[in-house]
């Protein structure tokens, strides 16, 4: 099996690097991510000029693809030619911070795994739950769930326009509940604008605040990682509101 593996925190980030050793195990596999840090980019595609791509090497020696482009951005390159082998299985991250709620619209690391959906291939966007002044992280545990799991993905596929999103506490592995298959929870943001002045007195601005939390409800994301389980929550890419088809026809 032939594994893309890219992320939103930029080439060098060690969850990157912990997540491509463990699926070496499984198969092929090409790393190729951003130059920088993307964390809260989105889903990004750019066209206003172009993209360079050049090899760089990990920090355990291996070659890897890096791009000055947006996570989106590395995937698309990858699977339209840079490239050159056929991808079976794109996985993104390790990111150091949940992706739960409606993180999923802001995350570089899911918007990652929903291009190569759009560009039918599986995707699978992993991140790790820690806390913050969480200190150096331990992103084995969640690789090898993260390689777990994509063993079942390669093994028995997934339906037409669906990734999945997990997200892993971080705790070790014996101290796992298990993994639950979850539903989006409500992400809770406490977001705050600080204005400020440059020294010529022109106002600039910051968005701060706390950091985020969440509604604590047993069958979602955010509820599982309380308690201590791994989350999958299956996303799609088609967002209609069907519920809501039939009284908005009603209004022309």
């Amino acid at each position: 099996m032939h594994i893309l593996v890219t992320n939103d925190d930029g080439v060098q980030a060690p969850g990157l690097l912990a997540l491509a050793q463990e699926l070496r195990k499984l198969g092929t596999v090409t790393v190729m991510a951003p130059d920088r840090n993307w964390s809260a980019a989105g889903h990004v595609k750019t066209m206003d000029r172009p993209l360079r791509v050049r090899e760089v090497k990990l920090a355990d020696g291996t070659s890897a693809l890096t791009s000055d482009g947006a996570p989106s951005d590395c995937v698309a390159l990858a699977l339209l030619g840079v490239v050159k082998a056929k991808v079976d299985l794109v996985v993104s991250g390790i990111n150091p911070n949940a992706n739960i709620g409606h993180d999923v619209t802001y995350s570089g690391t899911v918007t990652a795994a929903m291009e190569a959906v759009i560009a039918g291939v599986q995707g699978i966007a992993v991140s790790l739950d820690s806390q913050p002044g969480h200190g150096e992280l331990d992103y084995g545990p969640a690789a090898r769930v993260a390689a777990k799991i994509a063993v079942r993905v390669l093994q028995t596929g997934l339906p037409e326009g669906v990734l999945l999103n997990v997200n892993v506490p971080h705790l070790s592995e014996d101290e796992f509940k298990g993994l639950q298959v979850t539903r989006q929870g409500l992400r809770v943001y406490r977001d705050a604008l600080d204005a400020r002045q440059d020294p010529r007195g022109r106002p600039y601005y910051w968005i701060g605040g706390e950091a985020p939390t969440g509604v604590d409800e047993a069958g979602t994301d955010f509820g599982a990682l309380q308690a201590g389980y791994v989350s999958v929550t299956p996303l799609q890419l088609d967002l209609t509101a069907r519920e809501a088809l039939e009284g908005l026809k009603g209004w022309w």
